[in-house]
């Protein structure tokens, strides 16, 4: 794992520290840039005297998706072979008309929940899985993501 500011390896475990309102997994020595904060105690016994175990959730993990490159052109396209205006597939989505226009013109990315809308008015494919392998095969090849400290010059008193 990597120091969420310098960006240098972290060797052990990281140290969660609130830096404004931002809490991040850091190193040591960037840590004395916020407050570090510290691992709630154990759990106490219960009444008679057996320590329970905490329960944990079994979340599955999100699938991911994104927006196809290209998108505005496949909705306009489906749009304007069924006659339909930019007014009217804004009415049968409940968005506003420049909504529409902006993602036709790719000024705007839709979320995930408009693009399912617009999936199933338009019956197109404007969503796909993303490939959580990709990013393990970047850090592979030896980039790694911009860090804090990469873009914001850390003041040293």
């Amino acid at each position: 794992m990597r120091c969420e500011i310098c960006g240098k390896k972290i060797v052990g475990k990281p140290v969660k520290t609130k830096i404004d309102s931002s809490v991040m997994d850091v190193c040591r020595e960037c840590s004395k840039f916020g407050k570090i904060i510290r691992e709630p105690s154990r759990p106490r016994p219960t009444k008679a005297g057996v320590r329970r175990a905490p329960k944990r959730s079994r979340r599955p993990m999100e699938t991911l998706y994104e927006v196809v490159e290209g998108y505005g052109e496949i909705i306009r396209a489906e749009r304007e072979s069924r006659g339909w205006s930019r007014e009217d597939l804004a009415e049968r989505i409940n968005e506003k008309v420049s909504v529409i226009n902006r993602i036709e013109s790719e000024r705007m990315e839709p979320d995930i929940k408009l693009a399912r809308k617009l999936e199933k008015l338009l019956k197109i494919k404007i969503l796909e899985k993303f490939e959580a392998g990709e990013e393990e095969r970047i850090e592979v090849g030896g980039f790694r993501g911009a860090t804090i400290g990469d873009i914001a010059r850390i003041k040293r008193g």
